[in-house]
């Protein structure tokens, strides 16, 4: 068996979808799924224990903020990041690139990767925001960025074989390339610019990263040799993954995916998708800057072109409406950091849309979030009772409000897959999103 592989077992008739499992050294990842972030080796308000028993597949971790805090070499002595943070199952690091578009075009300002149409920040897209005048954290060139320490101004520079190396070091199941995600603001000669430099990085990111699998290789086939028992053993490629399987986390085969740009421009990602899709990466990711109006269309450019017997991963989403958009368009995996994020704040996903916790109807209120959820919340406690803690500012108010966001858009994404195995995904999106939008 291979230590990466990816299945399809069932398509969509009439679009991209599929249902399909991918395999790693910390187990199987059924698709589509959604990827619960764990920025900091943890997932806020939530122990490991409480992560997996919601159903979680798979936790991605944050490379610019391990690497800064404690550090990437501590993660790597610890025993990679599995035994550091005590998950055993997939793990994935980001590369960074996203903190160059939040430190440096989007630092000070409320500019998000996703915008409407409306949004009067696009009406200055014909000049570039690298040229506005606000000081920012991070400075791209050619060869990598230089960006500041948010926590004590620090000076640090990554490039694409740093990037790499640093998660390397992290030790997740699957890595992402170095990719410069664009602010919405920029204009088409910015974005082409980013996006020849997206690429020579990607190059960059893949022939570092094949370094890196080929000196794991060699490290445990020397001391395969050196050992008295393993002396007259034969050495395969099989025998080194299952010595490397019996080391630390940090040393465990790594997936390499390479991140598609190209912004709200259909010539600039399909581009993109054709020259990454061309490397020889394990799965690909669709990242930077959308219009919500046209995210499908721009999902569906890209997936029409990349290889189909690889995975897809859609960074950084995880609304309802966006999920199924992106399934029924040919993605396997999700990350968002939304519903932990929308939980601690209050709001909290429903079968009927999101409500907020801090609404004073909720003060009386000794229902479940819904009735018919199965979380561990809506199991044992009441709305009346989420809203005392959050109106005391109570700890537990995080934890029982992520409990049940976590779980439910796992659930919901799970229920999608079921839905393609079952021939019934247009009849649960349609049913679903009926409510939803209510």
């Amino acid at each position: 068996m291979k230590v990466f592989d990816f299945k399809i077992e069932k398509k969509l008739a009439k679009a991209l979808g599929r249902a399909g499992v991918l395999t790693t050294p910390h187990g199987h990842i059924k698709t589509p799924a959604f990827v619960v972030v764990g920025t900091k080796a943890t997932v806020k308000a939530l122990t490991p224990e409480q992560v997996s028993s919601l159903g979680v597949q798979v936790v991605l971790a944050n490379t610019y903020h391990l690497y800064l805090q404690p550090g990437d070499e501590l993660i790597a002595k610890a025993g990679g990041l599995h035994k550091f943070m005590n998950w055993s199952l997939p793990t994935m690091t980001d590369s960074g690139g996203f903190q160059v578009f939040s430190l440096g075009a989007a630092y000070g300002k409320e500019i998000s990767k996703v915008v409407s149409v409306t949004d009067p920040s696009l009406l200055i897209s014909e000049r570039s925001s690298v040229d506005d005048g606000v000081p920012r954290l991070a400075t791209i060139g050619n060869d990598g960025v230089s960006f500041r320490s948010h926590i004590d101004g620090s000076l640090h520079y990554i490039t694409p074989e740093k990037s790499i190396e640093i998660q390397h070091n992290l030790g997740a199941d699957i890595i992402f390339a170095f990719d410069e995600c664009t602010s919405p603001q920029e204009n088409e000669r910015y974005q082409e610019e980013a996006l020849s430099r997206t690429h020579a990085w990607a190059k960059r990111s893949l022939k570092r990263h094949i370094e890196l699998e080929q000196k794991k290789k060699l490290v445990t086939a020397k001391k395969m040799f050196s050992s008295d028992s393993h002396s007259s053993l034969k050495i395969t490629s099989d025998t080194v993954v299952a010595q490397i399987a019996e080391n630390t986390s940090s040393q465990l085969p790594q997936a390499l995916f390479g991140i598609v740009q190209g912004g709200r421009s259909e010539k600039l990602r399909k581009k993109s998708a054709e020259i990454i899709g061309n490397m020889d990466f394990d799965g690909f990711g669709i990242g930077g800057s959308f219009a919500k109006e046209d995210m499908s269309t721009a999902v569906k450019w890209v997936n029409e072109i990349l290889p189909e017997e690889k995975p897809r991963h859609l960074l950084g989403i995880g609304e309802p409406e966006d999920l199924f958009m992106g399934v029924e368009n040919g993605v396997d995996l999700f990350d968002c950091v939304g519903p932990t994020r929308l939980a601690r704040n209050g709001t909290l996903f429903t079968k009927n849309g999101k409500i907020n916790i801090l609404n004073a109807k909720f003060v009386d209120n000794f229902n479940p979030i819904e009735a018919d959820c199965k979380c561990y919340t809506c199991s044992n406690y009441t709305l009346a009772y989420l809203s005392h803690l959050f109106r005391a500012k109570e700890m537990e108010a995080a934890t029982l409000a992520s409990i049940h966001n976590v779980y439910f858009i796992t659930h919901l994404v799970d229920q999608m897959r079921e839905a393609i195995l079952n021939d019934k995904f247009f009849e649960f999106k349609k049913e679903f999103l009926k409510n939803y939008a209510k």
